[in-house]
């Protein structure tokens, strides 16, 4: 028998908000566009900000806030910096120079 391995969202509790269900529903419906690894524990909502995320192993993480369009973001890894783009291609470029610095 094969291992099965679940599905964590993380932030979230059993009673999801609509805005939170319609932004998770939205990060998937582009993840299924753009396709990649998913970090393990990449799924979630950051009170903080507010959104709902998917993170790839790409370094690019997608990200709706209140249900609204998804959003691409690229971190820089060595000072924190979030820049956030319209497409996944645009993110990935992105990620790809904070890398080379």
């Amino acid at each position: 028998m094969k291992n099965q391995e679940t599905l964590t969202i993380y932030g979230l509790n059993e009673n999801i908000a609509v805005c939170e269900a319609m932004g998770l529903s939205k990060c998937f419906e582009a993840y299924t566009e753009c396709g990649g690894d998913i970090l393990e524990g990449g799924i979630g909502f950051n009170p903080n900000s507010g959104y709902v995320y998917i993170a790839l192993e790409s370094g690019i993480s997608i990200c709706s806030m209140l249900g609204r369009a998804v959003e691409y973001l690229a971190t820089d890894f060595e000072d924190g910096t979030e820049l956030f783009f319209d497409t996944y291609q645009e993110a990935i470029s992105s990620q790809e120079l904070l890398n080379a610095m």
